[in-house]
Protein backbone atom coordinates (compact mmCIF):
# COMPACT_ATOMS: atom_id res chain seq x y z
CA UNK A 1 0.00 0.00 0.00
CA UNK A 2 2.94 2.35 0.63
CA UNK A 3 4.17 1.95 -2.97
CA UNK A 4 1.13 3.66 -4.49
CA UNK A 5 2.91 6.65 -6.06
CA UNK A 6 5.68 4.95 -7.99
CA UNK A 7 6.81 6.56 -11.27
CA UNK A 8 5.13 3.86 -13.38
CA UNK A 9 1.84 4.38 -11.55
CA UNK A 10 2.03 8.14 -12.08
CA UNK A 11 2.78 7.59 -15.78
CA UNK A 12 -0.25 5.34 -16.18
CA UNK A 13 -2.46 7.86 -14.39
CA UNK A 14 -1.15 10.65 -16.65
CA UNK A 15 -1.89 8.60 -19.79
CA UNK A 16 -5.42 7.81 -18.60
CA UNK A 17 -6.07 11.50 -17.86
CA UNK A 18 -4.73 12.47 -21.28
CA UNK A 19 -7.03 9.97 -22.99
CA UNK A 20 -10.08 10.98 -20.95
CA UNK A 21 -9.77 14.76 -21.10
CA UNK A 22 -7.49 15.50 -24.07
CA UNK A 23 -4.44 17.72 -24.32
CA UNK A 24 -6.31 21.03 -24.52
CA UNK A 25 -8.44 20.41 -21.47
CA UNK A 26 -5.71 19.27 -19.04
CA UNK A 27 -4.15 22.73 -18.42
CA UNK A 28 -7.61 24.15 -17.65
CA UNK A 29 -8.28 21.33 -15.18
CA UNK A 30 -4.89 21.85 -13.52
CA UNK A 31 -5.48 25.58 -13.20
CA UNK A 32 -8.92 25.03 -11.68
CA UNK A 33 -7.55 22.45 -9.26
CA UNK A 34 -4.75 24.80 -8.20
CA UNK A 35 -7.13 27.71 -7.62
CA UNK A 36 -9.43 25.46 -5.61
CA UNK A 37 -6.59 24.26 -3.40
CA UNK A 38 -5.35 27.82 -2.92
CA UNK A 39 -8.79 29.06 -1.84
CA UNK A 40 -9.16 26.04 0.46
CA UNK A 41 -5.85 26.87 2.15
CA UNK A 42 -6.89 30.52 2.51
CA UNK A 43 -10.16 29.37 4.05
CA UNK A 44 -8.30 27.27 6.58
CA UNK A 45 -6.08 30.22 7.46
CA UNK A 46 -9.15 32.41 7.90
CA UNK A 47 -10.71 30.08 10.46
CA UNK A 48 -7.49 29.83 12.49
CA UNK A 49 -6.96 33.60 12.75
CA UNK A 50 -9.52 36.11 14.01
CA UNK A 51 -10.49 38.66 11.36
CA UNK A 52 -8.61 41.94 11.36
CA UNK A 53 -10.58 44.91 12.71
CA UNK A 54 -12.07 47.07 9.98
CA UNK A 55 -10.85 50.66 9.74
CA UNK A 56 -13.41 53.26 10.89
CA UNK A 57 -15.70 54.42 8.10
CA UNK A 58 -15.59 58.07 7.13
CA UNK A 59 -19.09 59.28 6.30
CA UNK A 60 -18.53 62.94 7.08
CA UNK A 61 -18.56 63.94 3.40
CA UNK A 62 -21.88 62.24 2.57
CA UNK A 63 -25.09 63.73 4.01
CA UNK A 64 -27.49 61.28 5.68
CA UNK A 65 -30.19 59.91 3.39
CA UNK A 66 -33.78 60.83 4.16
CA UNK A 67 -36.40 58.12 4.54
CA UNK A 68 -38.02 59.10 1.21
CA UNK A 69 -34.75 58.57 -0.63
CA UNK A 70 -34.17 55.25 1.13
CA UNK A 71 -37.64 54.02 0.15
CA UNK A 72 -37.23 55.05 -3.50
CA UNK A 73 -33.94 53.17 -3.67
CA UNK A 74 -35.65 49.90 -2.67
CA UNK A 75 -36.34 47.49 -5.55
CA UNK A 76 -39.90 47.27 -6.84
CA UNK A 77 -41.89 44.16 -5.87
CA UNK A 78 -42.42 41.61 -8.65
CA UNK A 79 -45.63 41.87 -10.63
CA UNK A 80 -48.38 39.39 -9.90
CA UNK A 81 -49.17 38.72 -13.56
CA UNK A 82 -48.67 35.05 -14.52
CA UNK A 83 -45.88 34.27 -16.95
CA UNK A 84 -47.05 32.41 -20.01
CA UNK A 85 -44.73 29.70 -21.44
CA UNK A 86 -43.50 30.17 -24.99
Amino acid sequence: MGDLLQPTHLLIIAIVLLVLFGGKRLPELGKGLGEGLRSFKEGLKGTAEPPAPAPPAQQQSAPPASSAQAQSAAPAPPSSAPIEPK
